[in-house]
């Protein structure tokens, strides 16, 4: 004999780091397992400490951390929790990202300029990450920067859904708010069976988050318009858009997306807009003072379709399948 034999099982282990500890405890209790405890704080000059309370050797491992504000100190605690666990001899690691940070940092507009969102990807890999599981990549060329396999889960079903059952179809429109958001809503447009509009808008190269609306293409008059994006940062970019629609004789707006970043002046602007309502998930935590104060953001739960995605991926199934009525 030249070998050892085993008969284990394989073992499914499921982490979470401190960004946003609600959504990782939703995924848990999908899966029917516990989130495993972990000891986690900063010492005073900043740096992050983490170890697991229980033994990773063999498993394979989930780990997920969504990359919300303060953006960098989570994306340096998550890329130290794969080290963790990679010298705590995990069997694999599969890593949890709802929201991808530095996503909107996917390509070259100018000279002298970073790809953020290929840095973050090479980041994951050099600590150990062997897997990639996210949801509503800012664009789909990212699922390429990652030197491993990507699982680019949708959040289409859950918001068409919502929409589609309290929305009359026959009066509604679905509307991408530019033109690199066209593709997506082409999908709605199928999933719901409305027509299409546009909204072209043109960006201030010099100035972040300021955009200029030009004109509406497609029939908004008197119809239900909904606008689909990918995030809301500062909102800028969505009320404008539905503004425009409102100029352009919408009788009503819905705004969907699957990030909530609401960083900055967005609190106001979701406040002050005519927009009747607000449609996210929970990839992202909605920040206290918009959750309690504003009626009208509906927040819908991303975490049975990251479970069910990590179940395949456990399995050795197919992620694939879970989409493949789009």
């Amino acid at each position: 004999m030249t070998g050892i034999k085993t008969t284990g099982e394989k073992k499914m282990m499921f982490f979470s780091g401190r960004a946003h500890p609600e959504l990782a405890e939703e995924v848990a209790q999908q899966l029917g397992v516990g989130v495993v405890p972990t000891k986690a704080f900063d010492f005073a000059n900043g740096e992050i400490y983490v170890r697991y309370q229980e033994s990773a050797r063999g498993a394979d491992c989930f780990l997920i951390q969504s990359h919300t504000a303060p953006i960098n100190k989570w994306i340096m605690e998550q890329l130290i929790m794969i080290d963790a666990l990679k010298r705590a001899s995990a069997r694999s690691i599969t890593v949890i990202v709802p929201f991808y940070g530095y996503a909107r940092q996917d390509k070259k507009h100018r000279g002298r300029e970073p790809i953020s969102a290929r840095l973050i990807a090479d980041l994951m890999k050099t600590a150990g990450a062997d897997r990639l599981l996210t949801v509503d990549l800012h664009t789909d060329q990212i699922q390429g920067f990652f030197d491993g396999p990507v699982d680019h889960l949708f959040a289409l079903p859950l918001l068409a859904d919502y929409v589609g059952a309290k929305v009359d179809r026959s009066k509604l429109t679905v509307v991408s708010p530019d033109a690199g958001r066209v593709r997506v809503a082409d999908r709605w447009c199928d999933r719901l069976g409305a027509p299409l509009a546009i909204v072209h808008k043109r960006r201030d190269k010099d100035v972040a988050n300021q955009v200029t609306v030009h004109e509406v293409v497609g029939e908004v008059k008197g119809r239900v318009c909904v606008l689909v994006d990918d995030m809301i940062d500062t909102g800028g970019t969505i009320c404008a858009a539905a503004d425009a629609l409102f100029a352009h004789g919408a009788e009503d707006v819905i705004v969907t997306a699957t990030h909530g970043v609401l960083s900055g002046p967005a609190a106001d602007r979701l406040k002050n807009s005519k927009v009747s309502e607000f449609v996210l998930t929970n990839t992202l935590p909605t920040p206290g003072e918009l959750s309690e104060s504003l009626d009208k953001i509906t927040v819908l739960s991303i975490a049975p379709t990251i479970a069910r995605a990590a179940r395949e991926v456990f399995e050795d199934g197919s992620v694939t399948s879970l989409f493949d009525e789009q």
